[in-house]
């Protein structure tokens, strides 16, 4: 019996290493991408999306809104000479700030404006080539999207104003009837 049994070790043998394979996950590979793995996704969780609502360059510190409605909260972020892109943290503006821990604080490392993603069939225009399209013999249709009063202070030339409310109200009666023009819209800031 016993070698009966002995004659099917082989082949017990062969199909454990089939089916569980002969190299263990998690070894020493693995080991050595883990703190680059783990420095990726701190990378990931140390940032602040939100509303630029104080910065002072005195202080060096910018204070930003993250969260919406009731888990809103103000954070104070530290920069210094080594952040990037400091200017695109004005109050009032939505920003992307990048940091790092230091002494139990968090310093920006890099700061973004936060841009609104364009909807789906629209594409942006540069401001190159929107003087080119001006200049141009293309049929346009240029819309300030900015509230009536900042159209009244100063416009594009040949924009025509249509602000949010009444764009989402009334635009299609508003939009050029020849389905070859051109239209462009522009707001405020960055969005």
């Amino acid at each position: 019996m016993r070698k009966q049994m002995l004659k099917f070790l082989p082949l017990c043998l062969m199909a454990a290493l089939l089916s569980y394979g002969c190299v263990q996950t998690g070894g020493t590979e693995d080991a050595a991408k883990a703190p680059a793995k783990k420095a990726e996704q701190a990378q990931k969780e140390n940032v602040y999306k939100g509303k630029v609502t104080g910065k002072s360059n005195k202080a060096k510190s910018i204070s930003i809104v993250v969260g919406k409605g009731d888990k809103a909260k103000t954070m104070m972020v530290k920069f210094d000479d080594k952040t990037t892109g400091v200017d695109h943290a004005a109050v009032g503006h939505a920003s992307i700030i990048a940091y790092e821990m230091r002494d139990g604080q968090p310093w920006a490392t890099v700061i973004k404006p936060k841009l609104a993603k364009l909807p789906k069939g629209t594409t942006e225009i540069k401001t190159a080539e929107m003087a080119e399209v001006i200049a141009g013999d293309t049929k346009i249709m240029l819309i300030d999207a900015r509230p009536a009063g900042r159209y009244k202070g100063a416009h594009m030339p040949g924009a025509v104003s249509i602000p949010v409310g009444v764009a989402k109200k009334n635009l299609p009666e508003l939009l050029p009837k020849e389905k070859d023009t051109l239209i462009v819209t522009y707001c405020g800031g960055p969005t």
